[in-house]
């Protein structure tokens, strides 16, 4: 890997997300050497993935190179690499570039998506986890509705414009608020001889009420945005099958849709080597102590969705989200110094920053600690906090501008088929 040796401790980072680049910003400039491993050479700001695949956004606005991020520091590594295996006897990374030895390693992978075991549907469906998944699914979407211009059988055509997604969870509820904002906006200009009312989007969410984890009434509200949008909701169902066409649940309902978006669940980037059954969780995620050190080890650590911190108020971990992995990274930045140094660590305690979500134009809910409120002000915040964590400012003012001509104009000029997709489904 050519990474020239030092007597400094070698800390190596697997992951280029928050955690991973919380982490490595906060060991900057210490005196180690950081060695920071991805599959790709960016980091994405996921929580606006669902704007690339909606056109509202080109990918290259909410993904900032791992390399600009970090330099100007000191003794900080990238290697754009695969991690394959950790050899935990050895203290050594195994990559399809080669090998590395580390004095502490970082388990920073994430998350990929959990289809729960059923491959049929993780064959025909599409996800949404990273920015070639979502311009897979922008393509099929507009390819859809050039296909049903072309069909004069009206079943196909109204299966090319049905859309399921299934999970009604902060990824859920926004695609349908943008895919429901493009039925009634930009479709009629666009098809003008394509009925396109009868495009229809469904939610499937399998319990009782959407952004399971934010407050009722949030809940609720959500809801109310969407019906008003014309997004059907189904709740207390859940999806046993999709063959690309037909999608069958666990009650009388069924649905022909030619596109089922998966967003029902995530579970950890597992990485060979640390599979123990006494390391992990029903969600793949390895079990970490207080101080992010993972289950039996002193020198090998976990952050971020891929780790497991049990509490009393997350008794099944903390939640997957983009907060408490920049927390915890920040934090094992201070930890792994002072370990060096032989002296305490200081536990990690997650401050919960509240939740939120937008359902288009004018709409969202927010879920602070001390406030709830719902409507065009929380749209408002939500756009705030937004900006405010996408690193680089010509990120920030590209989607500042992009949301703003979007909102003057009622327009998603980013609906372009750069890389034309077709689902291989299964026979």
């Amino acid at each position: 890997m050519n990474i020239p040796k030092t007597s400094y401790p070698r800390i190596i980072i697997i992951g280029g997300g928050f955690a991973g680049v919380a982490l490595a910003k906060k060991l900057s400039k210490q005196e180690v050497q950081v060695v920071l491993m991805d599959k790709n050479n960016y980091h994405t700001f996921q929580p606006l993935l669902y704007q690339v695949s909606t056109g509202g956004l080109e990918p290259d606005s909410i993904a900032y190179p791992i390399r600009k991020i970090l330099q100007t520091f000191p003794n900080f590594h990238f290697r754009l690499a695969n991690v394959e295996k950790i050899d935990t006897v050895e203290n050594k990374v195994l990559t399809n570039i080669g090998e590395l030895k580390f004095d502490y390693l970082v388990v920073a992978s994430g998350a990929v998506t959990n289809y729960f075991g059923n491959s049929e549907i993780e064959k025909n469906s599409m996800a949404m986890k990273t920015i070639p998944e979502s311009l897979n699914l922008r393509s099929l979407i507009l390819e859809n509705f050039e296909e049903a211009l072309l069909t004069s059988d009206l079943n196909e055509r109204n299966t090319l414009m049905n859309f399921v997604i299934v999970g009604g969870g902060p990824t859920g509820v926004e695609l349908a608020g943008a895919l429901a904002e493009i039925k009634k906006g930009i479709l009629p200009k666009d098809y003008p001889d394509l009925d396109t009312r009868m495009a229809q989007i469904h939610v499937i969410q399998s319990g009782d009420h959407i952004l399971k984890g934010m407050s009722d009434k949030a809940s609720e509200k959500a809801e109310d945005f969407l019906e008003k949008l014309g997004v059907n909701i189904w709740k207390n169902v859940r999806v046993t099958n999709y063959d690309g066409k037909t999608i069958s649940t666990n009650t009388d309902l069924s649905f022909e849709a030619a596109t089922l978006i998966w967003a029902a669940g995530v579970k950890g980037a597992m990485i060979k080597g640390l599979n123990a059954k006494d390391l992990i969780t029903k969600g793949e995620r390895l079990l970490v102590n207080e101080f992010n050190q993972v289950t039996g080890f002193k020198n090998i650590f976990a952050i971020g969705d891929i780790a497991c911190m049990v509490t009393d108020d997350f008794p099944i971990g903390l939640p997957m989200m983009a907060q408490p992995a920049i927390q915890q990274g920040e934090q094992l930045g201070d930890n792994m110094l002072k370990l060096i140094e032989n002296k305490p660590m200081k536990p990690f305690v997650y401050k919960d920053k509240g939740a939120m979500a937008t359902i288009g134009r004018n709409k969202a809910v927010v879920d602070l600690p001390r406030f709830r409120f719902q409507g065009i002000f929380a749209w408002y915040v939500w756009m705030f906090v937004h900006l405010f964590f996408l690193i680089g400012f010509r990120n920030r003012m590209v989607v500042f501008v992009n949301w703003v001509y979007n909102y003057v104009r009622f327009d998603r000029e980013a609906r372009l088929i750069i890389r034309p997709f077709k689902k291989q489904l299964k026979e």
